[in-house]
């Protein structure tokens, strides 16, 4: 949908509604009334690490409260909890949104634009063209990046050697709070089939083959039989009766996130760095005197720092969040990382990690022998200048 406004959407989309019933083309479960609403998300690194405690202070009365997990998420553990702001509402095209930021202590800022239909219940394709005109909504209007330049000016005595990585992470959570047949029982998610959920999720207007939705739509998780969540690289599905405006399945998802964020951002880091260091240790090995000049050692000292500032990062990020047991949660979040191929980013940076430590070690041990060289050519030539003196004597 790259290049289309907002307006020239609503008419796409009324289009669309009205062959929604054609042959090869999705149609809504007959009956079947949704409700719900939008969550977009969008995260960013904006430091090294965030004191929470000093941020609330600053927020002042923006502050909602720490993370609250349900009894679901018992068996998780959260060392620091991450802090809820509440930033008010936003003005979007077509709609009005209500923004939140949370804040987690190792230096990633995820701000959620809500956005609620004008009605509670709509039919199914309804749901979706409505889920359609929001993310357009937040495409247009973007409202993310302004909300962060107030938000870390007013929090910048709480960000660690604060910077706005250029990498940043973009993900939208469908929330359903349940399904509805036409007289108002309720209906079970297993209605909703690879033709509307591929029209939800991935916004494909026409039926997939069976093998493009096991690639694209992989992991389904249900824990009673009134509760669905599917998620994807971009957008998960979320239909869930609790009461309240977020679910312990959101937090995972948006947590998830935050930990690709992070690792995303230090695999550029890596990426960055390791081209320079293959100029700075040509540089520092251009003859013997350089080996031991202080060059030498900012060279050095360049290397450990980097090696251990992501070291430290990604295990402070993948210890934020620990799972105990099995459970539901623990899947749908292993589900996540999947989709996400958390491994694979993992995977990139160890070995690019290990690169820089095998760098390290080669040009301490290349300095501490042309040291050791330059020793015992120094013992020697002591030796000569003492048998000549004694000579002349």
């Amino acid at each position: 949908m790259g290049g289309v406004s907002y307006d020239e959407h609503r008419i796409q989309r009324n289009e669309w509604e009205a062959c929604m019933g054609a042959p090869g083309v999705a149609a809504s479960p007959a009956g079947i009334l949704a409700g719900g609403w939008v969550e977009a998300y969008r995260l960013y690194d904006v430091g090294y690490a965030i004191d929470l405690e000093r941020a609330a202070a600053l927020a002042g009365a923006d502050v909602a409260g720490r993370l609250a997990v349900g009894a679901q998420a018992s068996t998780l553990h959260i060392p620091v909890r991450p802090l809820l702001l509440n930033l008010g509402p936003v003005s979007l095209p077509g709609a009005e949104a209500q923004l939140t930021a949370r804040l987690y202590d190792f230096g990633v800022i995820a701000l959620r634009a809500r956005i609620r239909p004008l009605g509670e219940r709509m039919a199914w394709a309804e749901f979706v063209a409505f889920a359609r005109d929001a993310g357009l909504a937040i495409r247009d209007a973007d409202p993310f990046d302004a909300a962060l330049r107030s938000l870390t000016a007013r929090l910048a005595a709480a960000i660690v050697r604060a910077r706005v990585a250029a990498v940043n992470e973009d993900y939208t959570v469908y929330r359903v709070t349940g399904l509805w047949e036409r007289d108002g029982t309720r209906a079970a998610p297993a209605l909703l089939d690879d033709a509307r959920l591929s029209a939800l999720l991935l916004q494909e207007d026409v039926p997939l083959s069976a093998s493009a939705m096991r690639e694209l739509l992989p992991a389904r998780h249900s824990y009673y039989p009134d509760d669905l969540v599917i998620p994807t690289w971009d957008a998960a599905l979320v239909v869930s009766p609790e009461p309240g405006d977020e679910t312990d399945v959101e937090w995972i998802l948006e947590f998830a996130n935050a930990q690709l964020l992070e690792l995303r951002y230090y695999d550029a880091v890596l990426d960055a760095a390791l081209p320079r260091l293959r100029d700075d240790v040509a540089r520092v090995r251009r003859g013997f005197r350089a080996l031991l000049s202080p060059q030498y050692g900012r060279v050095l000292g360049r290397l450990y720092e980097l090696f251990a500032d992501t070291t430290e990062t990604v295990e402070r990020v993948e210890n934020a969040l620990r799972v105990t047991q099995d459970v539901y949660l623990a899947r749908v979040y292993a589900a996540a990382m999947d989709v996400f191929r958390a491994r694979g980013w993992r995977a990139s940076i160890d070995r690019k990690l290990g690169i820089i430590r095998e760098t390290y070690a080669m040009l301490n041990a290349e300095a501490q022998a042309r040291r050791n060289e330059l020793l015992e050519a120094t013992i020697v030539v002591l030796i000569v200048i003492e048998i000549g003196l004694a000579f002349v004597r």
